[in-house]
């Protein structure tokens, strides 16, 4: 007999291994799930939606909104987001999934929410959206269940074994200094500047990983930055989502200073940071393949090693 709930404490252990074997792709860790979901400012239980057969776990799906604002006082009401739903092997197409789905979306809809994303929730996002190639079936579900593909990001990486700083770019480097700009790791005069400068000029989500990287342990000689003069135009780190070193950005430059090539800079003074570090790669999770920084990872030997489809439905 299969019943169906919200999460109850305890539920934590069987959640985890559920998803580490029906994710492979995507393992989680107690800790990682700890922090991600139930550390998380906006988790109400209400949302994390089960289906248990005789005490066992056999199927998950998450509906969050916003409590806490990401930035200033917006709580983005009509918006709600999925990050994440698993159903054991032997229960798909049981109609597990739909019951489940059907009670996640009600949640949303009973908070007044009229869209719901999966799964572009900032901050505490798994995968920016569903891996068509990884889940066929996981893509499929949402197209049954009324979701529509809104973009598809992709994932890059680069391997740091041999790299060395490109003499052009250090050429070019030398001709901006020329010019008044400089390069240089952040110091604790640079943070307020470069987290308010990520949140106006970008993405909330950009400033608050920044902000919770340090007060994580971020180190800011994992921070760089570049001025005009005395202006900010531009920052780039690694490190700062879940303390993972290889982990690239976020990473932006001014818009009315691109085309200078200090994104470029930036970027391979990040590179050569971390190759002094010792790591062996640099990847991260979401960018646009066709955008300008798309262009500029690509042009420096990223690859793309996934691809995520954004997906949306109106309740």
């Amino acid at each position: 007999m299969i019943s169906y709930r919200c999460y109850e404490p305890g539920d934590e252990e069987q959640i985890v291994e559920l998803w580490n074997e029906i994710l492979p792709l995507d393992p989680i860790t107690s800790k990682r799930f700890r922090n991600l979901v139930l550390l998380d400012a906006n988790f109400d239980p209400k949302g994390l939606q089960l289906a248990v057969e005789d005490g066992k776990v056999i199927g998950c799906v998450y509906a969050v909104r916003r409590l806490l604002p990401m930035y200033g006082a917006d709580l983005e009401p009509e918006n709600g987001w999925i990050p994440f739903f698993f159903v054991h092997r032997d229960f798909r197409r049981s109609g597990v999934g739909n019951v489940l789905m059907e009670a996640a979306i009600n949640f949303l809809a009973a908070e007044g929410r009229k869209n719901v994303f999966f799964a572009s929730y900032a901050p505490n996002y798994i995968l920016p959206g569903i891996d068509e190639a990884a889940y066929p079936e996981g893509y499929d579900f949402l197209l049954q269940q009324g979701f529509e593909k809104q973009y598809s990001p992709v994932a890059m990486d680069k391997t740091l074994v041999g790299y060395t700083y490109p003499e052009p770019v250090l050429q070019l480097k030398k001709q901006r200094e020329q010019e008044g700009y400089s390069f240089a790791i952040a110091q604790d005069k640079d943070i307020y500047e470069v987290i308010q400068f990520a949140n106006n000029e970008f993405n909330p989500d950009w400033g608050r990983a920044i902000r919770e990287g340090l007060l994580q342990g971020l180190p800011l000689n994992q921070v760089l930055i570049a001025r005009n003069a005395s202006k900010l135009v531009g920052f780039c780190l690694h490190g700062s989502y879940e303390g993972i070193p290889d982990r690239f950005g976020p990473f932006g430059v001014d818009p009315e200073e691109q085309g200078k090539g200090l994104g470029k800079i930036l970027l391979h003074e990040c590179l050569k940071n971390m190759r002094s570090l010792g790591l062996h790669g640099a990847w991260f999770l979401w960018t646009g393949e066709k955008s300008a920084a798309g262009h500029l990872y690509k042009s420096t030997g990223f690859e793309i090693t996934r691809r995520f489809h954004v997906m949306k439905k109106s309740i």
